[in-house]
């Protein structure tokens, strides 16, 4: 069983926002998995550099999609994105030789940031969107 399930209130009807949500549940669950088995401190940076990636690519999809729609709430959105962003980099960043501490509770956090997005601000950018 998935750490983080797709859940319907996830799915946008934008296909390739769609397709980014599930790929990125899907790190989130690599990373959750990693976490429990006998992994390397590198190979958790790997997973971690391929979230923020891929959180880069689509934050910057979805922006593109805001500004072309013109949407009155783009600044709150992004800045939204940049917090994560932040975050992000900020875990990153604090992989030390106790990492497994450091990292015990990053999936449960990246299923709660990921989850309060989709739910606050996915859903209203894609509403409008339809």
């Amino acid at each position: 069983m998935n750490f983080v399930e797709w859940k319907q209130e996830y799915c946008t009807g934008i296909a390739s926002v769609d397709r980014e949500h599930r790929d990125l549940i899907e790190l989130i669950n690599t990373l959750h998995a990693s976490l429990d088995h006998d992994t390397t401190q590198d190979q958790v940076v790997t997973v971690l550099n391929e979230v923020y990636e891929q959180m880069v690519a689509h934050f910057a999809n979805e922006e593109a999609l805001m500004q072309d729609a013109m949407y009155p709430a783009f600044a709150e959105h992004k800045l939204d994105h940049e917090t994560l962003l932040d975050d992000m980099r900020e875990i990153m960043n604090s992989i030390t030789e106790e990492w497994r501490d450091s990292t015990s509770d990053l999936a449960v956090d990246l299923d709660r940031w990921f989850s309060d997005h989709f739910r606050v601000h996915d859903a209203k950018l894609h509403k409008l969107l339809k």
